[in-house]
């Protein structure tokens, strides 16, 4: 009996590596200190009733973001532990298996529970406000969004500890993903962890799509909204449609692995290149994904720091549409070198080459806008004028990628490797540490320290270049990609031993970053007037933070930059008819989102290791989660005119 639970114990948890054991005692020791902490303080009804049952689009961004930051050192510390084991030749701090581990799981985590999540919150925090409305159009869903996302990350995560990572890479190319090849449960989690977080993001495609067509404030029209609005507007189109690609292929490959179906076996009549063309159907789209939503991020920020208007606003809008149709014709490239005819290699070279007219013609908008401006270099500008050149190099560099002939000489190397950092880092990443500087005040009510907030910068964009610039230099030298080390004499040394000096780099400007969030939190300048950057639309018109029903008057549009036009009446002295206050509607609270997501977890856990007698009790909760839901008809309430009236006075609102 008790050799039988050690053997257990010993399939069942991960063992036998230090680092493994220093993941457990940290995760214990954290897990000990959250609930000793909400204990103590007799915090647990104020967590459950602020937050956990939250379906407030700006709590709901908050806990997206501080997630994604989670993930993001997560996903970092990954990525040391790959530049400490390529940092000098034979080296062994890594061995094969553990390499191809933290290898997959870092490009999963920086792109689904990273870049997305991140995007996610920071448009939960703006949209709303931007278009003038009280809520998203489906509260209760967007709730769902959120745990379904968060769940998925956390079964993904406790892979690390608990059955072994997934090892087969982000993209999980069939066969090598499959059961035969890839017996262990690894893969299962990558397949189901990201199943569920697919859901809660393809929910969130739809509720903001719906909410930004229906909800706009009255008087904004399509083209009179702000343009991270409308790139978020763009997105959510994109996800709708490229999203139920991947679910489609997540949930096959599945089938595979539990059900010993064969979608993706030649032998048995199915094909491996389904997987390629269904993951990067979906896999292009979600580059554009996650770097639309930034380019609207830099369209704000560029035009309020440099005091102007944003030049090209059609101009601007009809590249990001041209962008989203090309992003859905150009995912062949991704396998140019496995074996495609002449016409077909030919047609997504240039579809690719196309992407980068509509994308130079933002870059220089954003010029334009500069130009002649009262440029303010505050740390979110400095963020969105780093983008400009680092960006252009990832796509220069790419549009030398989307040559088929070219492509076949630097597809398996780390110039492939540079590109596309050099576009997810320089874009997403300096993207949403952009927003994150430009959008703090108004989710937290304080500022962020700037000089510490500009050491950051510096520190990271530096190190950006010294990691990741020479890598260019590196592929183009024959280092390969997916090695986990090299032998000496090749001429790689220096190089990999500068690119480890900027990874490590990067991860000061990161922890400098957080200890800026954490210092700013107890000493930071507070937000009295709702616009410390004197900006231009409509999340600025309200209070830092926002009430819980955003506008106590739905604010009417007259023209784009809603607010600096309200503002620069109000100068010319045009007085406001201030209209009297009403009661306002707003959803209930609920904990049935969190529940359900919790019981996708425990199914989702079950079937990874392919216990249905936890999967299929796991399922049952979720279905029973959706009949409670069903019979809920009290899902509102109305903030009285006297609360509302006691908010705005709080403010300094009341008029």
């Amino acid at each position: 009996m008790i050799d039988s639970v050690k053997s257990f114990l010993g399939w069942f948890f991960v063992t036998g590596d230090p680092m493994i054991y220093g993941a457990d005692a940290s995760i214990a020791l954290v897990s000990i200190g959250i609930v000793a902490v909400l204990t103590y303080f007799k915090k647990w009804k104020w967590l459950w009733n602020e937050w956990l049952t939250t379906v407030d689009h700006k709590k709901i961004g908050i806990m997206y973001i501080i997630a994604a930051l989670l993930m993001l050192f997560r996903g970092g510390m990954d990525a040391l532990m790959m530049r400490a084991q390529l940092t000098l030749p034979n080296m062994h701090f890594l061995d094969a298996e553990h390499y191809n581990q933290v290898f997959t799981t870092h490009g999963t985590i920086m792109i689904i529970f990273v870049a997305m999540p991140f995007i996610f919150g920071l448009m939960n925090i703006a949209v709303p406000l931007q278009i003038g409305a009280r809520d998203v159009a489906y509260p209760f869903l967007n709730a769902l969004s959120f745990w379904l996302f968060f769940f998925g990350a956390m079964l993904f995560n406790l892979s690390f500890v608990i059955g072994g990572s997934p090892d087969a890479g982000w993209s999980s190319y069939a066969p090598y993903a499959g059961a035969e090849m890839n017996p262990g449960v690894g893969q299962n989690y990558y397949l189901i962890g990201v199943q569920i977080s697919g859901i809660g993001s393809l929910a969130t495609g739809i509720n903001f799509l719906v909410t930004i067509l229906k909800m706009r404030a009255p008087g904004m029209t399509l083209f009179k909204m702000p343009m991270f609005t409308w790139s978020i507007l763009i997105t959510s189109v994109i996800v709708v449609f490229a999203f139920p690609a991947f679910t489609v292929a997540l949930a096959l490959m599945t089938i595979d692995r539990l059900f010993g179906a064969h979608f993706f076996t030649i032998a048995a009549g199915g094909s491996p290149m389904l997987w390629a063309n269904l993951f990067w159907f979906w896999g292009h789209p979600e580059v554009y994904i996650v770097l639309l939503p930034v380019f609207g991020i830099f369209s704000e920020v560029i035009a309020t720091f440099a005091h102007k208007t944003l030049f090209g606003y059609a101009v601007m809008v009809w590249s990001m549409v041209a962008i989203s149709v090309l992003s859905f014709i150009t995912w062949l490239h991704h396998f140019f070198t496995m074996g495609n005819t002449a016409p077909v290699n030919a047609f997504f070279s240039i579809s690719t080459m196309l992407i980068a007219i509509p994308t130079g013609v933002k870059i220089f908008n954003w010029l334009f806008t500069l130009n002649k401006g009262r440029i303010q270099f505050t740390t979110p500008m400095l963020w969105a004028l780093a983008f400009i050149p680092n960006f252009t190099i990832g796509g220069v560099t790419g549009v030398m990628l989307a040559m088929a002939p070219a492509d076949y000489q630097y597809h398996n190397s780390y110039f492939l490797v540079a590109h596309f950092h050099s576009t997810l880092i320089a874009g997403t990443v300096f993207g949403i540490f952009c927003g994150l500087h430009y959008w703090w005040p108004k989710m937290f009510g304080y500022m962020l320290d700037e000089v510490k907030g500009k050491w950051s910068f510096w520190i990271f964009m530096i190190s950006f270049n010294i990691c990741f610039m020479p890598m260019y230099f590196l592929g183009l030298m024959g280092m390969t990609r997916r090695m986990y080390t090299y032998p000496a004499g090749l001429g790689w040394t220096p190089i990999n031993v500068v690119m480890s000096i900027g990874a490590a780099g990067m991860g000061i400007g990161f922890a400098l970053m957080a200890y800026n969030i954490v210092w700013s939190a107890v000493r930071g300048k507070k937000d009295t007037t709702g616009d410390p950057w004197n900006g231009r639309t409509l999340e600025w018109a309200t209070a830092s933070p926002a009430a819980e029903y955003n506008f106590a008057h739905i604010p009417e549009i007259k023209s784009r930059d809603a607010f600096a036009a309200m503002k620069e009446a109000r100068a010319a002295g045009h007085a406001e008819t201030v209209p009297p206050y009403k009661a306002i509607h707003m959803p209930n609270n609920t904990g049935i989102p969190v529940i359900m997501s919790a019981f996708m977890f425990i199914a989702g856990f079950g079937f990874v290791f392919e216990w249905y007698w936890m999967g299929i009790p796991g399922l049952i909760g979720v279905v029973a989660c959706m009949i409670a839901r069903s019979f809920v008809y009290d899902d509102h309430h109305y903030i009285p005119v006297e609360k509302v009236k006691q908010t705005e006075a709080a403010t300094g609102r009341l008029s």
